[in-house]
């Protein structure tokens, strides 16, 4: 069998409207609304469907497969949002 694939969750707070719409598609229920923003509850559930990052009207969410599985996951604290996203990617 396989080893498991894990998934970062790259989340624009400031972009985000809090709409739901991303924690409806996800079915694995890996997110949740907190504080009105979109949080990644159960990052390790998530299968990278990328049903959230796709739906997602604002473009506040990418989904990312983790090459290092024991890399840590950025929070949106780590991320510059003064730059365009595929700067964030390093």
């Amino acid at each position: 069998m396989s080893e498991k694939r894990h998934f970062s969750h790259i989340i624009r707070e400031n972009w985000c409207k809090g709409c739901n719409i991303c924690v409806s598609y996800c079915p694995k229920k890996v997110l949740e609304l907190r504080g009105g923003k979109v949080f990644a509850a159960r990052w390790q559930d998530c299968i990278g469907c990328r049903m959230c990052e796709l739906r997602c009207p604002d473009f506040a969410i990418e989904i990312h497969e983790r090459e290092d599985q024991n890399e840590v996951t950025r929070d949106s604290a780590s991320v510059d949002y003064a730059l365009p996203p595929e700067a964030n990617n390093a």
